[in-house]
């Protein structure tokens, strides 16, 4: 949003100075990206007269003058220095416009140096309107009247030391994309005064020929108000120097004057207006939605093919415009318009954004009614736009024509002052806040707060807060400790699950694993590979193709990121992150995992031989310490029940009963990985916390240490077993051979292949385990060791047939 300091101060009266108003406006959350200051440009050309031009004694289309210049402005002593000028116009006499040796020429990029051209020297030069760049004039060095004050500054005298000044608008301040707007904030921070804006009715004089109509379906929510009038015996051309100069100085280009004041009101007040050829328009204007395949060659000379639902404004022949974001080339205003209708209409944000989108189309009407114009302000802005066109163009106007009625946007909000001082920390008087919110526009009455009708963005009381914060100024908010409670200890401001959740950060990176933070958003074919991919979870605005679905697992970011490492030559990983997964798109449909994941070696090379790489023990590990750390029990199962982007041989799941399952963990399937672009294989784990039950005592803390004073027992067993057999089933069975006196089981020892297959025979194999006894009411004799050793042999050969090895 861009506007001159001169077009600020037509609704702001104000004496404050442009640094001041830049730095308000910043606070204020209008932040200033720039400020275009012509006296930084423009200030060091000064009004000259030329003593004498006389004709260069070596150059024919050359001319040598003798310049009287003022360097220290119109009270000071004036210099005489000798220019040798090109121009054609270069007199005895005329008073034009110096730049004297030093200056940047703005228009072609030099910085002026003492010169010698043709063997004479020049000191200085006398300046066309393009090297000023105030226009494309170059034909001739400028020309002032003989009365122009001599030394003045140019910029003074011409009106152009006005600075620009751009702002960055938030999405929730559609009230700021006006001139008026700013100003408003401006003179509630305290900078000056908001002028009256008076807009009297125009009064027909005649009735329109151009009738409006709004399709019922439109008039609830596309299109709740539309008004215009017939405007006959206009003289269009150009716009007034004023006008065109400050629609120049925001960039726009200055077209004619009909469309130039639709511009102006579009950045003064943020009112979009449109204006028709009347003579073109056959019969009446209807606002309808499109059927599809309807076709408009807009004002931009682009055609475009209209989808179903798309809001058109058509006459009685065929499609005219593009409600509320561009005009159509048939109807389009040119010098030889003579009748015009003008149109101020109120459209709804969401239609207006979703057809520009569809479309392709950017125009400073879609920019405005997308995030919201003021509804109330749709006819008194055409009344307004009415008086304009009639004082610089002339003409008749008609009765007003309008269909549907303002939307009512009448709401309440509590107006608590205390609030200020709860939510924000600042101590702002009563008196003060209100004083803000009614030069803000805020109507107070019997404690609630009415939001005007251009400020959509105020939806509860906090907003009033902010409101009365902002424009007080958060430079003013001071540092102060919260208050200690008198008495007692204070309660927790973490919850249970946050604090696990921090837990499992700090584990994780104690590990040695490195955080991600990945988008929550994915594409659809990586969210598919890990069970996702539906169109519950996918997005109807994604920010690009890569983010089109809610992330079903953080894996699938976390091998995202792996592979962008890979390709910079960075083999060996350890990669974790904490955060949502979605299984649906409601509220709830989600749950927090803690991820990580392993590609390459887990040891750097060494001359011991240590490197190896990363395998599914080493993800186990991992996923048991943090489910350790996160208060899971010591003693879980092992279940083979992976999902499918698991590899179906080496993975596996941590549960609690049969179906409380707190962890997966394994190798990732080679599939996954190859459409992921991994290099060679991965291993990982997924540990949900929220599955891990919390103590039932609110105090719960570690079991008390306990010492034996009698010694443990070791003995060992070597099983013959089928292949197929897993080492868990045989772990599982000898634990429960005598669950108080077995303290550990463990695996130590494995033969298969064929070697082992020639001594047991094919398909069998030998396992090994370490079982360690520790009693705790007295030493053990020998016939109770081999008592609980039959029983482990007999549990173990009931529940896999093994034998025990000779």
């Amino acid at each position: 949003m861009k506007f001159t300091l001169s077009w600020l101060k037509d609704h702001l009266e104000t004496e404050a100075p442009l640094a001041e108003i830049v730095e308000a406006l910043t606070d204020l959350g209008l932040e200033v990206e720039g400020v275009e200051d012509p006296a930084e440009t423009l200030g060091a050309f000064r009004i000259a007269r030329v003593i004498e031009a006389a004709q260069h004694p070596d150059a024919d289309r050359l001319r040598l003058c003798r310049v009287e210049t003022w360097p220290d402005g119109p009270g000071g002593r004036p210099e005489e220095v000798q220019v040798v000028c090109g121009a054609p116009n270069a007199r005895t006499g005329m008073v034009g416009v110096f730049a004297p040796v030093g200056t940047h020429i703005p228009g072609t990029g030099i910085d002026l140096k003492p010169g010698v051209i043709r063997g004479v020297e020049s000191n200085g030069m006398l300046c066309s309107e393009r090297e000023l760049m105030i226009s494309d004039d170059h034909d001739g060095i400028i020309d002032l009247p003989e009365d122009a004050p001599l030394g003045a500054r140019f910029i003074d005298y011409a009106g152009l030391n006005d600075p620009v000044i751009e702002i960055a608008i938030t999405p929730n301040r559609p009230d700021a994309l006006g001139v008026r707007g700013v100003a408003r904030d401006l003179a509630a921070r305290g900078l000056g005064r908001l002028k009256p804006l008076e807009i009297i009715p125009v009064e027909g004089s005649f009735a329109s020929p151009i009738g409006v109509e709004i399709a019922p379906e439109l008039k609830d929510k596309g299109c709740p108000l539309f008004t215009g009038r017939v405007i006959r015996g206009v003289k269009n051309g150009p716009s007034p120097i004023w006008l065109q100069r400050r629609l120049k100085a925001i960039g726009l280009r200055p077209i004619s004057a009909l469309v130039d004041i639709t511009n102006f009101f579009t950045f003064d007040l943020n009112r979009p207006l449109h204006v028709f050829d009347a003579d073109k328009v056959k019969g009446n204007l209807h606002i309808h939605p499109a059927q599809g395949g309807e076709e408009l060659a807009a004002l931009d000379e682009k055609t475009y093919a209209l989808q179903p639902g798309q809001m058109l404004i058509s006459d009685d022949e065929g499609a005219e415009s593009l409600a509320g974001i561009m005009g159509g080339e048939a109807t389009g205003c040119t010098d030889a318009t003579v009748n015009v209708f003008l149109e101020s209409a109120y459209w709804d944000p969401i239609t207006i954004a979703a057809t520009g989108r569809a479309l392709k189309i950017n125009s400073d009407a879609r920019y405005r009614f997308e995030r919201g114009v003021d509804p109330a302000f749709t006819e008194p802005g055409l009344e307004a736009a009415t008086r304009m066109i009639l004082d610089l163009c002339g003409g008749e106007p008609s009765d007003v024509v309008r269909d549907g009625a303002v939307p009512d946007t009448t709401r309440s909000h509590a107006f608590d002052p205390a609030r200020v001082v709860r939510i924000v920390g600042m101590d702002i008087p009563e008196a003060e806040q209100r004083a803000t919110l009614e030069t803000l526009g805020f109507r107070l009455e019997n404690g609630q707060a009415f939001p005007p009708s251009w400020r959509p963005d105020i939806q509860g009381e906090t907003d009033l807060v902010e409101e009365v914060a902002r424009v007080a100024s958060l430079t003013r908010l001071e540092g102060k400790p919260l208050p200690r409670p008198q008495v007692g200890v204070p309660r927790p401001v973490l919850t249970p699950m946050q604090r696990r959740e921090g837990t499992a950060r700090r584990m994780l990176a104690a590990l040695g694993y490195n955080e991600c933070v990945s988008y929550s958003f994915i594409d659809g074919d990586a969210a598919a590979l890990f069970g996702g991919g539906g169109e519950d979870v996918r997005l109807e605005n994604p920010i690009s193709s890569e983010m089109t679905h809610l992330r079903p697992d953080l894996l699938p970011g976390l091998l995202q990121a792996a592979a962008r490492n890979q390709a910079r030559g960075f083999a060996d990983l350890a990669l974790f992150e904490v955060g949502p997964a979605f299984t649906g798109g409601a509220p709830g449909e989600q749950a927090l995992q803690a991820a990580g994941l392993l590609v390459g070696a887990v040891a750097p090379r060494d001359p011991h031989g240590s490197r190896r790489a990363a395998d599914l023990f080493d993800a186990r590990a991992d996923a048991e310490a943090l489910l350790g750390a996160i208060g899971a029990p010591a003693k879980l199962q092992i279940g083979r029940d992976v999902a499918p982007w698991w590899h179906p041989g080496r993975s596996g799941v941590l549960t609690l009963g049969p179906k409380n399952v707190l962890a997966a963990f394994g190798e990732l399937h080679p599939k996954v990985l190859r459409s992921l672009g991994i290099k060679g294989t991965a291993v990982a784990f997924t540990v949900w916390p929220a599955a891990v039950p919390f103590p039932r005592a609110q105090g719960a803390t570690r079991a008390a240490l306990t010492l034996h004073d009698h010694q443990a027992v070791e003995r060992d067993f070597a099983f013959v077993l089928d292949a197929g057999v897993e080492a868990q089933a045989v772990l599982t069975a000898a634990r429960g051979a005598d669950k108080a006196l077995i303290e550990s089981v463990s695996v130590f020892d494995e033969f298969s292949g064929p070697k082992a297959e020639a001594q047991m025979g094919e398909g069998r194999k030998s396992l090994a385990i370490s079982v360690r006894l520790q009693p705790s009411g007295k030493t053990l004799t020998e016939p109770e060791i081999e008592s609980v050793s039959r029983k482990i042999v007999e549990k173990v050969s009931r529940a896999t047939g093994g034998t025990l090895r000779g």
